[in-house]
């Protein structure tokens, strides 16, 4: 009887442990992304990214606002066929967001995985956006997975997570917006490979705003001739020339029927500045070009 009872327990056991592993093998897919996002490859960013991910390398993306780094790492996260658990890191953003903490359900103390934990426990691609945002305490957490350790400590549970081969890191920042007190230490910065990233060259950039704005491509010319131009005012009283982004937003509100001035002023010229000045700058560009 004791022994029946003993292997029905650890029948139970089995049982338990099993729907636990499912359950977490199912909340992994939903990072995977299914449908193959739009990137223009400009240089050789995607074999550099894939030599890097077999080396087991972390790499950090720089380039300014809105040219393509987020959708750079989800079609590689595609092309890799790996889950992309993306973190918008933020000045509060603490340790315990990014591994993970202990939460009262019912009567329960359960631990929840952060999505850093998350992604080195499933060999998925952490990407953590403009992290320079973040706490420098929070940052140093990242160090011991960036070298030939390759783990975690995870210090609120007493264990240590060795991430498998699978696993990559990877950042982001916009360089233009560092100063004293946002920047990357050097301790951090030579951990990682560098891919740095532009506004593409005209011709592509076409390509890009005509596919993801849905307009011809002579309005996908247009838009991007503005955008160069307006890009020529950095230093001039702008502090960020207008990004692909923008110049999708507006050819995106073109092709809903929006009066093309009047897109290029809402998508282009109010968001980038608050001078009137400059406003009517630009609106000059955009009227001599449309």
């Amino acid at each position: 009887m004791e022994e029946y009872k003993s292997r029905n327990e650890s029948k139970v056991m089995t049982q338990t442990v099993s729907e636990v592993t499912v359950a977490q093998e199912q909340s992994i897919e939903k990072y995977r992304i299914i449908r193959e996002p739009y990137y223009l490859s400009v240089k050789d960013e995607v074999s550099i990214f894939e030599t890097a991910y077999r080396a087991k390398l972390p790499v950090m993306l720089k380039g300014p606002t809105g040219c393509g780094k987020t959708r750079f790492v989800e079609a590689m996260a595609y092309r890799l066929g790996r889950p992309l658990i993306t973190v918008a890191c933020h000045e509060d953003l603490s340790a315990t967001d990014l591994v993970g903490r202990f939460l009262l359900e019912g009567d329960d103390t359960v631990w929840h995985d952060g999505p850093l934990t998350t992604a080195v426990r499933y060999g998925a691609i952490c990407y953590l956006d403009e992290v320079v945002e973040a706490r420098k305490d929070t940052i140093v957490l990242i160090h011991p997975l960036t070298d030939d350790r390759r783990i975690l400590p995870v210090e609120k549970r007493g264990i240590l997570l060795n991430a498998p081969p699978e696993f990559m890191l990877v950042i982001s920042y916009n360089p233009g917006y560092q100063s004293v007190l946002k920047d990357l230490k050097q301790s951090t910065r030579q951990r990682f490979l560098s891919l740095e990233f532009d506004y593409p060259p005209a011709e592509a950039e076409a390509q890009i705003v005509a596919h993801e704005g849905g307009v011809n491509p002579a309005t996908a010319r247009d838009l991007v001739k503005i955008g160069e131009k307006v890009r020529n005012l950095k230093g001039h009283g702008l502090e960020e020339g207008v990004s692909t982004r923008l110049l999708v937003y507006a050819a995106q509100m073109i092709a809903r029927g929006v009066e093309p001035v009047t897109a290029c002023v809402i998508a282009i010229a109010s968001p980038i500045t608050d001078d009137h000045e400059l406003q009517r700058s630009i609106r000059e560009i955009v009227t001599t070009i449309i």
